[in-house]
């Protein structure tokens, strides 16, 4: 296989509009490579090079890499461009964006370059100052009347990837026609290394943090409860979070997995860091079963997907997502203040089990079905009080 020209020099036009001194050294590599007629090389920067990031399911994901086809700081400075020109565009200019991040490689200074552009381009933006769970990010939006929410994460990727979640004003994440109206916007963006940038942000007060401790505890009583709780985050950032929810709620003997407590890109103890892969809860159960615990819980590193365990007769079993579902839901019609939700509407998707049909029937409830995603589980309707996707969201 040969290097082609064109493949060469539209290498040759990123390395030279890139700020990132260090993805232009790695991008140099692999065009060297290529240049020396090494065919995988010629390969790996076509791969780079033809095609760039779009918006799936749930934002912008690829692997931290030099390249249009990759997440690298170039195509999140030029990201966050086209989204600032897709914002003032309808009419947003200048207001407040929330940025947050998780703890995979990158996230930190992914999530500066966005502040940053968004920053000199005239927005107010908000950044969280650690990393923290994907649901603040739209929590805060609401919170704070943002106009948009930025999340640097790529969730239950494997550790070389990376990603760019984008909400809107309303907190839902982005659907069509806007995601392709910003992908069109990222096509016409400036150059990497002639987007402007500031330091003048400001970093969100705790007191966010506080607020949505505070809405989950409203969902349960919170007077103490006699239950051992078996945790593991999966070496994300949702581990603290979860634990001072889970007290807010009253459950306070809880047991997280030391090996998986902290934050770590690496996921050193998991083949893929998703609750639902064989093997991935192989410690949080091990735990379990040596605390007598009455439950385990197991976080998506990003936080935003949440796997339970109970115990059997001969040792412990991970409920699917549908079973969690239907669970929730039923608790949660059957203890609902109707006076202040009177035409509830639960929802799930068309990929999801349909148990929460009757068991909305039986409460009285409205139910709907959407396409897979929250993006769309979010909008299925007014009077929604509970949503969930049989992937564990």
């Amino acid at each position: 296989m040969s290097l082609s020209p064109q493949l060469r020099d539209a290498a040759f036009r990123w390395i030279v509009d890139d700020f990132d001194d260090d993805s232009k050294q790695e991008l140099q590599m692999v065009v060297g490579s290529a240049m020396a007629g090494n065919d995988d090389a010629v390969a790996e920067l076509s791969d780079r090079m033809n095609g760039s990031l779009t918006f799936g399911t749930a934002g912008l994901r690829g692997i931290v890499r030099a390249g249009p086809n990759g997440m690298n700081r170039a195509v999140v400075a030029r990201t966050t461009f086209a989204v600032a020109s897709w914002l003032t565009a309808n009419g947003h200019g200048g207001g407040i964006v929330i940025v947050g991040r998780d703890a995979r490689h990158g996230s930190e200074v992914f999530a500066t370059d966005v502040a940053e552009v968004l920053a000199a381009l005239g927005f107010d933006v908000r950044a969280f100052a650690d990393p923290l769970p994907t649901p603040l990010v739209p929590f805060a939006v609401r919170q704070l009347s943002a106009v948009a929410g930025i999340q640097i994460t790529a969730s239950h990727n494997p550790p070389a990837d990376n990603g760019y979640k984008l909400y809107d004003n309303s907190g839902a994440q982005i659907i069509a026609p806007a995601d392709r109206e910003i992908e069109a916007a990222i096509r016409q963006a400036p150059a990497a290394r002639n987007i402007g940038r500031t330091r003048g942000w400001r970093e969100i007060d705790e007191s966010v943090v506080d607020d949505y401790l505070s809405r989950i505890g409203k969902i349960h009583t919170g007077e103490s409860r006699k239950l051992r709780i078996a945790l593991t985050p999966m070496h994300g950032v949702g581990g603290e979070i979860a634990v001072k929810a889970l007290r807010v709620a009253g459950f306070t003997d809880v047991h997280v997995v030391r090996e998986q407590a902290a934050p770590d890109p690496e996921f050193p103890t998991v083949s893929f860091p998703n609750p639902e892969e064989p093997g991935a809860t192989d410690l949080l159960l091990a735990l379990a079963g040596k605390v007598g615990a009455d439950l385990a819980i197991a976080l998506d590193p990003d936080a935003d997907r949440c796997a339970i365990g109970i115990p059997t007769g001969d040792g412990w079993r991970m409920l699917r997502g549908d079973e969690t579902g239907a669970l929730l839901g039923d608790y949660l019609l059957s203890t609902l203040d109707t006076s202040a939700h009177p035409d509830p509407l639960v929802a799930t998707t068309i990929v999801s089990s349909t148990m929460l049909k009757s068991i909305a029937a039986k409460h009285g409830a409205r139910y709907a079905e959407t396409l897979t995603g929250f993006k769309w589980l979010v909008r299925a309707g007014d009077g929604l009080v509970f949503a969930y996707e049989e992937a564990l969201g």
